[in-house]
């Protein structure tokens, strides 16, 4: 239990550690491009080798794939609620006019670049929170599972650690331009934070001695929902603003996550 602990508080560090790089820094906007590119190859490693894969060879193929489309329509749904609320109060001109996820703003963390109307007046950064406990919770369930089974959950760790890190940053950043205090930033950030350890604890206790194939479906599930974060918010914004750079980073991170897969 102490190894879930541990794997967890480590996990939800990046949290932390972006809500306090967002609320007092600035960043290029290449950079961010290319850590939520990195992050993105991580996850596909991560999705493919640690949960799905997972899932097929606990609960068969039909639970499996249930479970992932189930995971993919739940977070698109919830990520598009999100972006409305992100939205609401602001009234976005042409100029500020947001292709993409309206609640990760990465302009809001950007040296030189307007945050939009959405950060400003909005609720982005709240939204991104929301959008990072309610990815992370299946996520950091999956990982306590893997340790309590002994099956490694390095290279997961590392792609949870990754993605979070970005997601916080840019949350954080909304929430400086809306006037929030670092006090609050960190104080929401560090709750979610413990969220999602805790989340880890209950993934290697009560669902550790589960029937593998009850097992599956929260696997399947998160796997389903990392592929819908990836497509709807996470990869679309890094190919907008990286460049090809972005190319590179995403294979990087997906060597770099299968080669802490054979670990």
């Amino acid at each position: 239990m102490w190894m879930a602990f541990l794997f967890g508080a480590v996990a939800s560090a990046a949290l932390v550690i972006g809500a306090f790089i967002g609320g007092r820094f600035t960043l290029p906007k290449r950079f961010l491009a290319i850590m939520l590119s990195f992050a993105a190859g991580m996850l596909i490693t991560a999705l493919s080798f640690e949960l799905f894969q997972d899932a097929y060879e606990r609960g068969g193929i039909w639970i499996a794939a249930v479970g992932l489309l189930v995971g993919a329509v739940v977070f698109t749904t919830l990520s598009a609620l999100l972006d409305r609320w992100a939205q609401a109060g602001s009234d976005p001109t042409p100029a500020d006019e947001y292709r993409g996820s309206a609640k990760l703003d990465t302009d809001a963390a950007a040296e030189g670049r307007p945050a939009t109307a959405a950060s400003v007046q909005g609720a982005a950064g709240l939204a991104l929170l929301a959008a990072a406990t309610l990815d992370g919770a299946p996520e950091n369930l999956a990982l306590g599972i893997s340790i309590s089974e002994g099956t490694g959950g390095v290279a997961l760790l590392a792609a949870i650690f990754v993605s979070n890190l970005p997601e916080a940053l840019v949350g954080a950043a909304s929430m400086r331009e809306q006037g929030r205090s670092l006090l609050q930033i960190m104080g929401l950030w560090g709750a979610c934070a413990a969220v999602l350890v805790f989340a880890v604890v209950i993934g290697a206790g009560p669902l550790s001695g589960s029937d593998p194939e009850v097992v599956s479906f929260p696997l399947a599930f998160a796997a389903g929902a990392v592929i819908a974060a990836l497509a709807d918010t996470i990869m679309p914004e890094a190919y907008e603003h990286g460049g090809p750079a972005v190319a590179l980073s995403t294979a990087a991170g997906f060597v770099l996550a299968f080669v802490l897969s054979l670990a």
